[in-house]
């Protein structure tokens, strides 16, 4: 059967973050810090939206783009957030996720050969979704010494005459960091340069700490050339609820529409309805009790890091930590499975997002408090034994 698949998908390698979270699954007293999904319920508000939608009867499709209400609104929010206007009719699109909207965005842009440059660690989702659209990633490192933030000579060296793209995840899975104003203005005057499309991930764009996030088709002259992706799964604690949106210009956006309707129709309705309510007053205080609790979590896993001497540069955004296993002598993987096997700690190694992960974990603070502190003691006894 082997010779039936495709060369892009047999190339493709399985996702690095579920090899230890099936094993984990198998175990009893696991504390994971590993899956990237809030542990906090969709907040009432939102929860309520949905139910009375169903209630309501509103089980049909809705217009592929999605529903002009919450194309408004989401339209009216990115306004009053940061300053981007979009056109809902014509620039916007609700997805299932931000996972299908990057797919849409690969698949309408990119022809066979289009390199895409992307910073790397990075979602380990991005590399085979441009693969599978036929182009080819172009992975540029990051490092520690710059808070993991790519540097505009970094992608400058990578630009060639196949260069389509440039894919950006800022706030960055796996590592936390958060690109400055300054330094995204420098990156994204690259792209200008050689008349490049943006890619932005902004998926955890509410979910930053003593930083402002830089939305990247805010800055002078980005609108016409990126595609903002982002999403209410991480922000608004919606995972399951499958929905994303996508807003670029017109002409890219009709593209991705095509794509859309051939292979999705419409996201879920229920989806739909409830994320509009994301957009209260009601809603939005609990974004805002959920990002304090982030961020008191982020204090204490960065610090118990450190403490056992797994250095850890301070991570500004998203919900993940990413201390660096040097000291210990051990790869990743190794690391990783006695981790699991000794303690019952789930944690990701580096590698999974990337060579400029080596020698790195992620660690997910998207987990209560407690467990924060009694996966730490766990990790201080096996440090007594491995450090």
């Amino acid at each position: 059967m082997r010779n039936f698949i495709s060369d892009r998908v047999a190339q493709a390698p399985p996702s690095g973050i579920r090899k230890f979270f099936d094993i984990a699954a198998t175990m009893k007293n696991v504390i994971s810090l590993g899956i990237g999904e809030p542990d906090f319920v969709t907040p009432p508000p939102i929860l309520q939206a949905g139910i009375a939608s169903l209630q309501r009867g509103e089980t049909a499709y809705t217009s592929n783009s999605g529903t002009i209400e919450l194309r408004r609104a989401l339209a009216q929010n990115l306004a009053a957030r940061y300053q981007v206007s979009y056109d809902p009719e014509s620039e916007i699109i609700i997805t299932v996720g931000v996972s299908e909207a990057l797919y849409l965005v690969c698949t309408a842009v990119l022809n066979p050969g289009d390199e895409v440059i992307i910073p790397e660690p990075c979602f380990v989702a991005y590399g085979p979704e441009v693969s599978f659209a036929g182009g080819a990633p172009v992975y540029v490192p990051t490092t520690m010494a710059n808070d993991f933030m790519v540097t505009a000579e970094a992608i400058e060296a990578a630009v060639t005459p196949r260069t389509k793209a440039l894919l950006l995840g800022y706030p960055n899975n796996p590592t936390g960091a958060v690109m400055t104003r300054e330094r995204m203005e420098e990156v994204t005057a690259v792209a200008q340069k050689h008349d490049l499309l943006i890619i932005s991930d902004e998926i955890y764009d509410r979910l930053v700490y003593g930083i402002a996030h830089t939305c990247v088709p805010a800055l002078p002259g980005l609108a016409e050339r990126t595609i903002l992706l982002g999403g209410f799964s991480k922000d608004y604690a919606m995972t399951g609820w499958r929905i994303g949106y996508a807003c670029a210009n017109p002409e890219i956006l009709g593209a991705m529409r095509k794509v859309h309707q051939y292979t999705i129709m419409s996201a879920p309705t229920t989806g739909q309805m409830a994320a509009l309510a994301a957009f209260t007053p009601a809603a939005e205080e609990h974004v805002e009790a959920m990002r304090a609790e982030y961020d008191r979590r982020r204090r204490l896993i960065v610090d118990g890091f450190n403490t056992l001497g797994l250095d850890c540069f301070e991570p500004r955004g998203a919900f993940y930590a990413f201390p660096s296993i040097a000291r210990t002598g051990m790869s990743g993987d190794e690391f990783a499975m006695k981790l699991l096997e000794e303690e019952e700690v789930a944690m990701v190694p580096g590698e999974a997002f990337g060579p400029s992960g080596a020698g790195f974990m992620r660690a997910s603070y998207a987990t209560a408090y407690e467990k924060i502190e009694d996966a730490l003691n766990r990790l201080e006894r096996f440090m007594h034994r491995h450090g």
